[in-house]
C-alpha cells in the first residue's frame, strides 16, 4: 500500500468536488459565452463559482479572475503589472527562493523587456528581513512579489507586514499562495494585497484551474488575447466544470482549515522528531514554527536525495527533493541553497508534504524505514559534511 507524502506536488480530487464537477462535463456543458438556454445555464455555474470564491476572500466577483494554473496566474499578475505600469517605474522586487513560474517571469521581464529586479535574501529559515526589504525600494519601484508560503521548505512569510511596507512606498503588492490556500488565512482585505494567486490542484481539487485575486483598480495588461473573457483580462472559454470544482474544493479546504492544520501539525512534528532522533546528522529545513502544517523539510547529510527517493519508493513511499515543476533536474533546490547551505548538503534534502489521506501509521512507517535506508546510502557516499559545518 503507497504512503503519499508529496500533497506539496498536488493533490487528489475530493469526491464531494468531483461529484459538483461531473454534471457540466456532459449534462450542462454549454459555453458561458453563449445567448442561449445551455450557455445561459453554464454562465449562471461560472457567476456563482465567482460569487463563492469571492465570499471566501472577502472581495467582489470582479476581482476573481480565473486562469489555466497558479503559473499563469502569476505571469498575468507580474508581467500585466509592470506592462501596465512601465512608464512610471521598471523596477521590481522578489526574494530568492520564490517559485520558479515568480522567478522565471522576473527573470524574462530583465532579459527581454529592461526591467530591474532585486532578489532579497533570506535567513537560515527562509524568512525575508524586512528592512532590507524597505531599503530595496526605490522611485522606480512599481510591484514586490513575495510568497505567501513556500512550496518546498514551508516557512510562512509575514504578508501582511510586506503589503503595509509596500503601500506606505506606494508599491503594489503581489502574493502566490498555492501552497498556502489549504491550510492559511486567504482574507484578501486581512493579507494586504492587491493580487494573490491560486491554484486547485493543492486543495483536493481539479489541476489545470488558478485564479488571480485583482484589487478593484489596480493597474494590469493581459498577456492572453481573444475573445475577451474573464472582464478582457484572460481570454478564451472559461473551463466550467474545473471552475465550479475549484470553488468547491476552496470552500472545503477553508471551512476545514483550523481542524485540519491540528491534525497534519502533530503528524508533521511525530515525523520530524522521529527521523532526527532516529538518524544523526540531519535536521529540519524552514522556520521551526513559522511553517505550514503539513511540511517536514529534511536535510540527510552524506546522502544526494534522489538515491533517498528511489529507496523510499521501493517501500511504496512518495515524497519529493524539492518543488515537482523541477524535479527532472539533478541540481540542489535553489531554495536550500538559498538559506545558505552549502551544495554538498543541499542535495540531501527531502521534502515530506503530508495530507488528508496521511496517518500515525503511515508516519511511524516512515521513521521506521528511514533510517536503514540513510545507513545503507551513507556506508557508499564518499561525501562527508558535519552538521558544524552547515550552521545549523
Amino acid at each position: 500500500m503507497e504512503i503519499y507524502l508529496d500533497h506539496a506536488a498536488t493533490t487528489y480530487v475530493l469526491p464531494e468536488v468531483k461529484r459538483e464537477m461531473d454534471r457540466y462535463f456532459s449534462e450542462e456543458y454549454g459555453n458561458p459565452g453563449s445567448f442561449n438556454s445551455i450557455g445561459l445555464r453554464a454562465k449562471e455555474a461560472l457567476d456563482d463559482a465567482r460569487k463563492r470564491i469571492a465570499d471566501l476572500l472577502e472581495a467582489e466577483p470582479r476581482e476573481i479572475i480565473f486562469t489555466g494554473s497558479g503559473t499563469e496566474s502569476i505571469n498575468l499578475a507580474i508581467k500585466g503589472v509592470a506592462r501596465a505600469l512601465k512608464k512610471k517605474g521598471n523596477h521590481i522586487i522578489t526574494t530568492k527562493i520564490e517559485h520558479h513560474a515568480v522567478l522565471d517571469t522576473c527573470e524574462y521581464l530583465e532579459t527581454e523587456e529592461g526591467f530591474k529586479v532585486t532578489y532579497l535574501d533570506v535567513d537560515k529559515y527562509g524568512l525575508i528581513n524586512l528592512n532590507q526589504l524597505k531599503k530595496s525600494i526605490t522611485p522606480k519601484t512599481i510591484l514586490i512579489t513575495v510568497m505567501y508560503a513556500n512550496n518546498e521548505i514551508g516557512t510562512v512569510q509575514p504578508v501582511h507586514e510586506i503589503g503595509r511596507i509596500a503601500h506606505e512606498n506606494g508599491v503594489l503588492f503581489h502574493t502566490d499562495a498555492c501552497q498556502a490556500a489549504g491550510f492559511m488565512d486567504v482574507n484578501a482585505k486581512n493579507l494586504n494585497v492587491d493580487l494573490m494567486s491560486l491554484n486547485s490542484s493543492k486543495l483536493y481539487g481539479p489541476k489545470g484551474i488558478g485564479l488571480l485575486y485583482l484589487k478593484n483598480g489596480t493597474p494590469i495588461k493581459p498577456i492572453i488575447h481573444g475573445g475577451g473573457q474573464e472582464f478582457g483580462l484572460r481570454s478564451g472559454t472559461e473551463n466550467v466544470p474545473l471552475i465550479v470544482g475549484f470553488a468547491k474544493a476552496l470552500e472545503l479546504a477553508q471551512h476545514t482549515r483550523e481542524r485540519e492544520s491540528a491534525r497534519l501539525t502533530k503528524l508533521r512534528d511525530r515525523l520530524i522528531k522521529g527521523i532526527i532522533d532516529e538518524i544523526p546528522k540531519t535536521f529540519l529545513n524552514g522556520h521551526p514554527t513559522k511553517r505550514l502544517p503539513n511540511n517536514a523539510n529534511i536535510t540527510f547529510l552524506d546522502v544526494e536525495g534522489e538515491a533517498v527517493l528511489l529507496h523510499l519508493n521501493q517501500h511504496g513511499m512518495c515524497a519529493s527533493s524539492g518543488s515537482a515543476c523541477t524535479s527532472k533536474t539533478l541540481d540542489p533546490s535553489h531554495v536550500i541553497l538559498a538559506t545558505g547551505l552549502p551544495y554538498e548538503a543541499a542535495h540531501g534534502s527531502i521534502r515530506f508534504s503530508l495530507g488528508k489521506s496521511t496517518t500515525e501509521e503511515d508516519v511511524d512507517k516512515v521513521i521506521k524505514v528511514l533510517p536503514g535506508i540513510i545507513r545503507n546510502l551513507r556506508s557508499i557516499s564518499p561525501v562527508k559534511v558535519e552538521l558544524s559545518e552547515v550552521n545549523r
